[in-house]
């Protein structure tokens, strides 16, 4: 039977194997080692083999060994020859000094298949009766990163993957990633530099779920927003809680609305990517969406006196910029006035 073909019970008895995993060298593990980079979907088998022998302990019993058998049997053909004369031979009663004669009268053949049928049966009685212990995955420890506002982030992930956490966003990842595939789950928005592999890569962000292999792209969904996905270079595949499935291309981003509904645009980089390298970006902006910006960039809580005209929109770039000075520009252009008290700031607007 060729490797390819085994299931977890030709592991465990497949003695070069067990080998590998007791007493590793460099013949068996140069072997495996290059059998499993070329069968990586026998990957999660061949650990739980590998465990499986690791937990049991064997105890040490005499083994019976083929050359025993054989020697067994010479015994017993030996002994026939030896004494097939006796088949016609009428004994005289037994004295006590021909005792010792007496027992070699006896069908060594008969003994010797008894005690070999008795052998046979004790070993399946153990090979029955063995029960192996369950064996407890060990659970793998979840760890979590969050930004309040005002605060961004980069984590490097196990596999190498980069990861910038933009603020009020939340990400949550194993300490190590299984021999399966790598999953991570976002809330927020972050910017992802996948590491390329075989072992494809997850995002879970809501309701969706986000298969790449190795690629850069961006993710945001928000409490009651909907969620989108910014494709810069490679490929991926957003899979819908409803079973729908949309693949991006680089520079196509997928707009996915609550109630599953979706639609591919393009984008500008600056505008949806932008924040990664601090860039603020403003574009017709509302003042709802300003406000809410400026307070999720610097962490601030910003009150708003006077009457805002509904129509009033924001264009404008900023980067590594001081909160103050961006304050001044909208108000220079607006007419309003400003003022700020620690985390606190106050728009006016006198019209």
């Amino acid at each position: 039977m060729n490797y390819k073909d085994y299931d977890i019970a030709n592991f465990i008895t497949d003695e070069f194997f067990i080998q590998w995993i007791k007493s590793p060298n460099e013949n068996n593990s140069h072997f495996w080692e290059k059998w499993m980079a070329q069968h990586p979907e026998k990957r999660a088998m061949v650990n739980e083999a590998a465990n499986l022998i690791r937990s049991v302990k064997y105890a040490h019993s005499p083994e019976f060994t083929d050359k025993m058998y054989v020697e067994t049997f010479e015994q017993i053909l030996k002994a026939d020859n030896e004494h097939s004369s006796v088949k016609n031979f009428k004994p005289t009663p037994i004295s006590s000094s021909s005792k010792g004669s007496f027992l070699s009268f006896i069908p060594l053949r008969g003994i010797a298949a008894s005690l070999l049928v008795l052998f046979c049966l004790w070993a399946q009685y153990e090979a029955f009766q063995y029960q192996p212990q369950p064996i407890e995955k060990p659970k793998i420890p979840m760890i979590t990163r969050s930004n309040p506002a005002g605060q961004k982030s980069i984590i490097d992930l196990p596999d190498g993957t980069k990861i910038h956490l933009n603020s009020e966003s939340e990400i949550e990842f194993p300490k190590e990633f299984s021999v399966d595939f790598r999953l991570v789950r976002l809330k927020g928005e972050a910017f992802f530099e996948v590491q390329k592999e075989n072992r494809p890569f997850l995002v879970e962000s809501g309701n969706a779920k986000i298969h790449v292999l190795g690629t850069s792209f961006n993710v945001k969904q928000k409490t009651n927003e909907p969620l989108y996905v910014a494709l810069v270079t490679g490929k991926v595949r957003v899979n819908a809680e409803n079973g729908d499935q949309v693949t991006l291309k680089p520079d196509e981003m997928l707009v996915m609305e609550q109630g599953g509904e979706f639609y591919k645009t393009n984008f500008d980089p600056l505008d949806e990517i932008g924040w990664k390298d601090n860039f603020l970006v403003f574009k017709s902006t509302t003042f709802s969406d300003v406000i809410g910006k400026l307070e999720n960039w610097y962490g601030v809580k910003i009150a708003v006196q006077g009457r805002i005209d509904p129509n009033w929109t924001y264009s404008g770039v900023y980067k590594d910029e001081m909160l103050e000075n961006i304050l001044r520009g909208i108000c220079m252009t607006s007419g309003m006035t400003y003022q700020i008290d620690k985390k606190q700031i106050t728009i006016t607007n006198p019209k």
